[in-house]
């Protein structure tokens, strides 16, 4: 059910792996859901702009799709953790954001496509 996206200045170097591995490691201590439960979608920018540009400043925005009824403070512990895995990854300077973000019960679905 948990959805990661991980938007990100594409010259960034980073392990992706790694990352994906504790942010998914995160979620199951802080919601009730399962590692495999959770899917990460990494998005490599090919341009990005930090303020006016002229910091050099690599750019990464993370968003957490969660079902909703968590409380505010599982998202905010949610937030802080993955914070925390940006900034034990990121070597660079970079501008990191965080967001977890409550998807409706009533109309999420996800299935698992087996193929033709």
């Amino acid at each position: 059910m948990p959805q990661i996206l991980v938007d990100h200045s594409a010259e960034l170097a980073f392990d992706r792996t790694a990352l994906a591995d504790e942010v998914h490691r995160a979620i199951t201590e802080v919601i009730d859901t399962t590692v495999a439960d959770c899917k990460t979608l990494f998005r490599p920018a090919a341009h990005h702009r930090v303020g006016d540009g002229t910091t050099g400043e690599a750019l990464v925005l993370v968003e957490v799709k969660i079902l909703a009824g968590r409380s505010a403070e599982q998202r905010a512990e949610l937030t802080a953790r993955v914070l925390a895995a940006l900034r034990a990854r990121i070597e660079e300077p970079a501008a990191l954001g965080v967001q977890v973000t409550e998807l409706d019960r009533d109309t999420y679905r996800v299935v698992h496509h087996p193929g033709h």
